[in-house]
């Protein structure tokens, strides 16, 4: 049996897209041809405006002057030679450990101090640069946003008239799926006006490709420490992290690029220029966010300092700390609340904590600092398990201490390694409040002797020394420096 046409929605659905696509088509700066967007260039750089003061906010903006000027010089000279050279570009380096680079429409580019010290010279810089400013210039957030509001606009529509509630979702659900489709196109779109930035400004586009391979071993490294700690591993946004079958395209990306290149001079790498600029600089957590040093953590605001076990993995996280153990086995956390009424640490546990089934409850006082241990059964990352929670008080914090084990037959197997952690929190002592300094990117220059392995022993890094070190000197996985060859080194 036909059923009759619903001639209300299928008369909106028209009229609506005949308005959105009539007063939605711009000629696109890069391609030249006419692109659905429904933000005015006005409106562009206003959302670049207001969300510049967003990002500052949450990832702070690194102090190092000298280091922001020459970013921000080595930009103005690719966005010169851009598609879009009439808006103002603003390039910031972020405080943030991150490895990472994205850029906002209007003409807002950031990278993280934490991508920079994972760069070996200039010309690998302005290919991270040179791609964020094609995001901007083919305007491919205004070209999402779009997608995305018109899909939002029509799903609207066809769930008000036909009074079906999942109509919408259906239709959010494809949207969001064009949109996402859209992303690996405008990755490699922004390599290869990047890699064209690149050579019109006369840096070698095949730095492209360095930062991709750069990149990819940051994935590959992250994937097998993510399957040894059992979660899921940490990407980069771009096309750097798509399947394989893109490097095709990227070589003939870069590769048309080349061609320009002749045009320009000589290819510009600038080496020396770029490691001294990163001499110094901050790597890994700001001494705001606390220090790791082997297995100890230090923190020079707070005043505090503790250790972890030995061989676990510590990720200092913005509101905890956590402790992995080896193969995933076990997790202790460490959070710092705000005590706000005169109460016992086993008050606490109770009042604050919502632990009303405490096992085992026993009061302490180590390093002067009152404390309280005990068990409580309660829900995990691992599922309903048998944790150990120990508060420590210190002035006007109460510092918990959650541990877990994986394995629900052996809820003990980590308890004395959990209570020793907590008890050996305490305040700093003179000499340990040097230690609670930021690591520092610092350049050597190798020897004959030189080896990785050693330089990892040297090193302040608390995880896996030797490989960071790999990374951070594009030696991943395997390679020793030749003698004479500049090495960064974190201390």
């Amino acid at each position: 049996m036909r059923h009759p046409t619903n001639l209300p929605v299928l008369a909106s659905l028209l009229l609506l897209g005949s308005l959105l696509f009539n007063s939605g088509c711009a000629v696109n700066p890069v391609s030249g041809e006419s692109d659905f967007v429904l933000l005015s260039e006005d409106q562009e750089i206003a959302i670049g405006r207001e969300n510049h003061a967003v990002i500052i906010k949450r990832y702070g903006r690194y102090k190092e002057q000298k280091l922001q000027d020459y970013v921000q010089q080595i930009g103005e000279r690719l966005a010169a030679v851009s598609h879009r050279s009439n808006l103002i570009y603003r390039f910031t380096v972020l405080d943030s450990p991150e490895v990472n680079a994205f850029a906002l429409p209007g003409g807002y580019i950031y990278i993280t101090r934490g991508l920079l010290a994972y760069l070996n010279n200039e010309a690998e810089l302005a290919a991270v640069l040179g791609h964020e400013i094609g995001h901007v210039t083919a305007r491919h957030g205004v070209r999402q946003h779009s997608a995305a509001t018109a899909t939002g606009i029509l799903a609207g529509v066809l769930a008000s008239q036909t009074g079906v509630t999942g109509a919408g979702d259906l239709f959010n659900v494809i949207g969001t799926a064009l949109v996402r489709g859209y992303g690996r196109e405008h990755e490699l779109e922004s390599d290869r006006l990047g890699a064209e930035y690149l050579a019109r400004s006369g840096y070698d586009p095949l730095a492209m490709l360095e930062v991709i391979r750069v990149l990819k071993n940051q994935e590959v490294y992250d994937r097998e420490l993510a399957k040894r700690e059992d979660r899921e591993p940490r990407v980069y946004h771009g096309v750097f992290a798509t399947h394989p079958d893109n490097d095709t395209r990227l070589q003939q990306v870069v590769g048309g690029a080349r061609a320009l290149q002749k045009q320009n001079g000589p290819k510009q790498i600038n080496l020396v220029s770029f490691l001294r600029h990163l001499e110094g600089l901050v790597f890994g957590d700001s001494e705001e966010q606390g220090i790791l040093h082997k297995n100890r953590f230090y923190h020079r605001e707070l005043n505090v300092t503790l250790t972890f076990p030995e061989g676990w993995r510590i990720d200092n996280r913005p509101e905890q700390l956590v402790a992995i153990a080896p193969k995933n086995a076990g997790l202790l956390q460490v959070t710092a609340l705000d005590l706000n009424r005169r109460l016992t640490p086993q008050q606490f546990m109770q009042d604050r904590l919502k632990l009303d089934n405490l096992q085992q409850g026993e009061a302490f006082r180590h390093h002067d600092l009152e404390g309280y241990t005990a068990l409580a059964r309660t829900r995990t990352s691992y599922g309903e398990r048998l944790v150990r929670v120990v508060v420590v008080f210190l002035k006007d914090k109460a510092w918990v201490f959650s541990g877990v084990a994986k394995d629900e037959q052996n809820p003990f197997h980590f308890d004395r390694l959990f209570i020793d952690t907590a008890k050996s929190f305490r305040t700093l002592t003179s000499e340990e409040y040097e230690l609670a300094r930021a690591h520092r990117l610092h350049i050597i220059t190798a020897k004959d002797a030189t080896r990785f392995a050693q330089l990892g022993k040297d090193s302040r890094l608390a995880n896996d020394a030797e490989n960071q070190l790999r990374l951070l000197n594009h030696y991943y996985p395997t390679g020793e420096p030749a003698a004479g060859t500049p090495l960064k080194v974190v201390k």
